[in-house]
């Protein structure tokens, strides 16, 4: 799915980018095999420790040279006006944000005129086939909601992103989501991804659930119930995550 993303932005061979709020690198490492040898991807985040991990993932010869890590704020980049070609972000800047137009123009700032600007977030999913009451009163918790709360601006609402580019004075405005499915047969890695993937969505809702909810949720996501639902032969999920785009000014 990130790399349709990827591919979808057509990143110029040779180009130089940012990735803010790169994590343990593992799309600042795909960026840099989209620009080629002879580009240059930087990946920025505030937290020292994975930014370590991400180091010692630098083993490719042919990525080494093309892949840096850099410890500092998405909001207040430490770069020069027009460092880079494009910048890209997912699940950080804009994401959940209290000031994302200001977000995007400091990522503008540091992007060559006509460059491109991508911020990506999670967006939606269906991961209980056959129980969609279920799954929706899981996704309306304090957790299933996150990082949006109750109350909170519809305008501040990420798929509200193509106002906030378009405030920030970027051109050529557009909004695409990427699909990302998943079928049996599941191997444990996948399984073990989806496990993780219920409890960064739900938590353990009991408070927010009914009794009778809370018992169907532990029947269905619980390793070694007999209702396990990663153990249907039918078992189809899927999950969504969206990407605007923006190209800076001249």
């Amino acid at each position: 799915m990130i790399r349709s993303a990827i591919r979808a932005l057509r990143l110029p061979p040779g180009s130089r980018g940012l990735d803010a709020g790169c994590g343990i690198g593992s799309h600042t490492l795909l960026l840099a095999e989209a620009v080629g040898p002879a580009g240059q991807v930087t990946g920025l985040d505030l937290s020292r420790e994975l930014l370590e991990h991400a180091q010692t993932r630098l083993d490719a010869p042919r990525l080494k040279a093309g892949a840096s890590f850099l410890q500092g704020d998405a909001g207040r980049l430490p770069f020069k006006r027009g460092s880079f070609d494009w910048v890209w972000s997912v699940d950080c800047v804009g994401y959940a944000s209290p000031a994302p137009v200001s977000a995007l123009r400091e990522l503008a700032r540091v992007v060559k005129p006509g460059g491109t600007i991508a911020v990506l977030a999670w967006s939606s999913q269906q991961l209980l086939p056959g129980y969609p009451l279920l799954e929706a009163r899981l996704n309306a918790t304090s957790q299933g909601i996150a990082p949006f709360s109750m109350g909170g601006k519809p305008e501040s609402h990420f798929l509200r992103a193509l106002g906030w580019f378009r405030e920030a004075g970027l051109e050529q405005t557009e909004g695409r989501t990427f699909v990302g499915d998943i079928r049996p047969p599941l191997t444990e890695e996948t399984r073990a991804a989806l496990l993780s993937l219920f409890g960064m969505r739900w938590g353990e809702p009991r408070q927010e659930l009914s009794p009778e909810d809370w018992a169907q949720f532990q029947r269905l996501c619980r390793p070694g119930s007999p209702d396990f639902i990663l153990d249907s032969p039918d078992y189809y999920a899927f999950f969504t995550y969206s990407m605007f785009r923006g190209t800076v000014a001249g």
